[in-house]
Protein backbone atom coordinates (compact mmCIF):
# COMPACT_ATOMS: atom_id res chain seq x y z
CA UNK A 1 0.00 0.00 0.00
CA UNK A 2 1.21 3.01 -0.95
CA UNK A 3 1.35 6.26 1.19
CA UNK A 4 -0.53 9.62 0.33
CA UNK A 5 1.92 12.47 -0.01
CA UNK A 6 1.83 15.16 2.67
CA UNK A 7 0.19 18.53 1.86
CA UNK A 8 3.74 20.15 2.87
CA UNK A 9 4.66 17.90 0.34
CA UNK A 10 2.23 18.81 -2.50
CA UNK A 11 3.16 22.24 -1.65
CA UNK A 12 6.45 22.09 -2.77
CA UNK A 13 5.90 20.19 -5.73
CA UNK A 14 3.15 22.55 -7.27
CA UNK A 15 6.08 25.37 -6.09
CA UNK A 16 8.51 23.80 -8.52
CA UNK A 17 5.91 24.09 -11.58
CA UNK A 18 6.55 26.67 -13.94
CA UNK A 19 3.92 29.73 -13.62
CA UNK A 20 2.19 28.18 -16.72
CA UNK A 21 2.10 25.01 -15.29
CA UNK A 22 0.46 26.49 -11.96
CA UNK A 23 -2.38 28.33 -13.47
CA UNK A 24 -3.55 24.97 -15.87
CA UNK A 25 -3.16 22.79 -12.40
CA UNK A 26 -5.20 25.59 -10.54
CA UNK A 27 -7.89 25.84 -13.24
CA UNK A 28 -8.44 22.02 -13.49
CA UNK A 29 -8.99 21.75 -9.70
CA UNK A 30 -11.13 24.66 -9.85
CA UNK A 31 -12.94 23.25 -12.55
CA UNK A 32 -13.03 19.47 -10.72
CA UNK A 33 -14.26 21.02 -7.60
CA UNK A 34 -17.33 23.02 -9.79
CA UNK A 35 -18.21 19.80 -11.53
CA UNK A 36 -18.01 17.82 -7.58
CA UNK A 37 -20.55 20.30 -6.53
CA UNK A 38 -22.70 20.15 -9.27
CA UNK A 39 -22.86 16.35 -8.88
CA UNK A 40 -23.37 16.64 -5.17
CA UNK A 41 -26.23 19.66 -6.03
CA UNK A 42 -27.69 16.93 -8.38
CA UNK A 43 -27.90 14.19 -6.11
CA UNK A 44 -29.76 16.32 -3.80
CA UNK A 45 -32.06 17.32 -6.05
CA UNK A 46 -33.01 13.61 -7.08
CA UNK A 47 -33.24 12.24 -3.24
CA UNK A 48 -35.92 15.52 -2.86
CA UNK A 49 -37.88 14.86 -5.58
CA UNK A 50 -37.60 10.97 -4.64
CA UNK A 51 -38.86 12.86 -1.69
CA UNK A 52 -41.69 14.60 -2.54
CA UNK A 53 -42.69 11.70 -4.91
CA UNK A 54 -42.62 9.30 -1.98
CA UNK A 55 -44.75 12.06 0.20
CA UNK A 56 -42.51 11.59 3.00
CA UNK A 57 -41.05 15.31 1.97
CA UNK A 58 -41.49 17.66 4.70
CA UNK A 59 -43.35 21.24 4.08
CA UNK A 60 -43.29 24.62 5.39
CA UNK A 61 -41.62 27.81 6.35
CA UNK A 62 -37.69 28.06 6.87
CA UNK A 63 -38.68 28.97 10.34
CA UNK A 64 -40.82 25.62 11.18
CA UNK A 65 -38.74 23.07 9.21
CA UNK A 66 -35.41 24.74 11.47
CA UNK A 67 -37.97 24.37 14.83
CA UNK A 68 -38.24 20.47 13.69
CA UNK A 69 -35.10 19.81 13.26
CA UNK A 70 -33.48 21.78 16.34
CA UNK A 71 -36.95 21.67 18.87
CA UNK A 72 -38.22 24.64 19.95
CA UNK A 73 -35.45 26.65 22.11
CA UNK A 74 -37.65 29.83 22.74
Amino acid sequence: MSQSPTLQAIIEFVEALSQDEQDVLFDLIYKRRIAKRRQEIAQNAKATMQAVSNGTAQRGTAAELMANIFGDEE
